[in-house]
């Protein structure tokens, strides 16, 4: 009997190939005494540090959108001068090169994960440096993805944002990982390249070099050795896929003709293009973030003008929703709030730090405001983090102070879904961030491993929120946007637009699964489809009740 591996998911690709393991992490260094003098070791790490940063930045340059982003990032951890110090503190101590860059990245990784959110999620890009310069001071290559002549479907325990971000797709047909989950940061590497990828997957580690497999992304399924008729069938749905894929970047739209845009998310003005590209019909979440972080002064009102004219003239009549910065606690900023918090999760962050030092608000709002004066795109713009009726009504009015015509907030918190019709009433629109809301109504942190089976948006409890937020604003003929990662699950979209949603935003990579998904039912269907989901006890219970009802819809695609 053919064997079945399940997971998560990413898209609804279809993927049949050979296995090919990634190779295992390098051994823990010996705690053996050095045998060599102390400086003659601190040289051999400033060596290995200098060979891996300068290996990054070299891929960061061979890419763009978050994979650059996130290999910057990398290379500029793995030069940071307070874990150098307690590199060179360990080998002062007796210990080897090695050994002291292993414990030294061990304690600052630890440091991470407490810290949970943004930070948290650092921490798998930290293990993956330390793993790059430990083998540079062994003469080891780099752990990473293996070489292969022929196509082939990548297995691992997890994919580092390195090895992610340059990958051969003419080589790679999909990818499997034992761990991670919807909204790690393989799984939103893989959307925004397309990769057909499933993770979390429990028994992937037994899978061995050459075993064939079939990936089914909506299913979130891994067939092994499968069968001659299972070969063709998903034989037949790649081509059918491919073909439907290829039908044009018309406007999101349901089988009955209702609208629904679909947005790209994107992190800086550099992914405008693509996302133009994949037919995003406007940007339903522009963060903001990448101006300030890593950065020991807030920039300036020109520099963020600038950043943001590029933006807007790119879209051009289209709806751009920027969302202000959304820092503090878990993404701490020494100018605006670095202060240690024991939670950070619930601490001063989003719209909460900003209050605390409203001057960078200020800045930001003003910025915005200059940008939108000299360029013609539809600006919107959110808050993150609210939770309050109170603190909605200070955003809208500190932002119409400065001109801003288009004032909204994000619904991340279960307090602001319940109020929603109270929010809607003082705001002008609610774009609904799923990845926190799930973590915050199921009090599971999304970036914790342990917790990982509670971060799933297609819980009831999740999803009842949302449709708060979809009522509040049919009510009010106000608009409601998803920008969370839900949003690309091409079939969670068509429960969400069920629920009320009126736009959809997502990496430019998914937007084309999307557009096709939708095409299937009609808004009747969809809401049908999102009563099934509501009435399930669970988030797994929820999908496959929705999987079963909407395969008797023949809607046309």
């Amino acid at each position: 009997m053919t064997d079945v591996l399940t997971g998560a998911g990413i898209g609804q690709g279809v993927a049949l190939g050979p296995v090919l393991r990634m190779a295992d992490p390098l051994p823990e260094p010996s705690d053996a005494p050095s045998s060599r003098g102390a400086e003659e070791e601190k040289a051999r790490v400033a060596q290995a540090v200098q060979t891996v940063a300068a290996d990054l930045r070299d891929r960061a340059g061979k890419v763009s959108g978050t994979a650059a982003d996130v290999l910057e990032a990398q290379s500029m951890m793995a030069e940071d001068s307070t874990l150098a110090d307690d590199v060179a503190q360990r080998i002062d101590g007796g210990k080897t090169a090695e050994r002291a860059v292993f414990e030294g990245f061990a304690v600052f990784r630890d440091m991470l994960v407490s810290l949970g959110g943004y930070m948290g999620e650092r921490a798998t890009d930290l293990d993956d440096v330390a793993q790059r310069v430990i083998a540079a001071l062994e003469g080891r290559p780099a752990p990473g993805v293996p070489e292969s002549d022929t196509p082939y479907v990548l297995v691992a325990r997890d994919l580092a944002p390195a090895d992610t971000a340059l990958l051969d797709l003419t080589k790679v047909l999909g990818l499997v990982t034992q761990e991670g989950g919807p909204t790690s940061h393989t799984a939103i590497l893989a959307r925004e390249k397309a990769i057909v990828a499933v993770v979390g997957v429990a028994g992937a580690q037994d899978l061995t070099d050459g075993t064939e497999v079939v990936l089914d992304a909506a299913a979130g399924a891994v067939t092994v050795a499968p069968s001659a008729d299972q070969r063709a069938d998903a034989e037949r749905r790649i081509d059918e896929r491919r073909a439907a894929l290829s039908g044009g970047l018309e406007p999101g739209a349901l089988a009955d003709g209702s609208a629904i845009p679909l947005l790209a998310n994107l992190g800086s003005a550099d992914g405008t293009q693509k996302a133009l590209e994949a037919g995003a019909e406007g940007v339903g979440l522009f963060r903001t973030e990448f101006l300030f972080l890593d950065q020991r002064m807030a920039p300036t009102v020109e520099q963020q003008r600038e950043q943001y004219i590029r933006l807007l003239q790119a879209f051009p009549g289209k709806k751009v929703v920027v969302r202000v910065l959304d820092a503090g606690a878990d993404k701490p900023l020494e100018f605006l709030n670095d202060a240690h918090e024991d939670n950070p999760a619930l601490g001063l962050r989003g719209l909460r730090a900003l209050r605390a030092s409203e001057d960078i608000l200020r800045e930001q709002l003003t910025a915005l405001a200059e940008a939108d004066a000299q360029t013609e795109a539809d600006l919107w713009v959110m808050a993150p983090m609210v939770a309050t009726v109170e603190e909605t009504r200070y955003f809208v009015r500190l932002a119409t102070e400065y001109g801003l015509k288009t004032v909204g907030v994000m619904v991340e918190v279960p307090s602001a879904a319940l109020l929603a019709d109270r929010v809607l009433e003082e705001a002008a629109f609610a774009s609904i961030g799923t990845n926190d809301l799930t973590q915050y109504t199921l009090a599971a942190d999304r970036l914790l491993g342990s917790v990982a089976g509670f971060q799933d948006p297609w819980h009831p409890a999740v999803l009842r929120l949302i449709g708060e937020v979809g009522a509040a604003g049919a009510a009010r003929s106000k608009p409601v946007g998803i920008c969370g990662e839900a949003a690309a699950d091409p079939l969670l979209a068509v429960v969400l637009v069920g629920l009320g949603a009126t736009t959809l935003s997502m990496s430019p990579a998914a937007l084309a699964d999307v557009r096709l998904s939708l095409k299937r039912y009609t808004l009747d269907q969809a809401r049908s489809l999102a009563e099934i989901a509501l009435a399930a006890d669970g988030a797994a219970d929820a999908r496959e009740a929705v999987r079963a009802a909407a395969s008797r819809f023949t809607s046309p695609a």
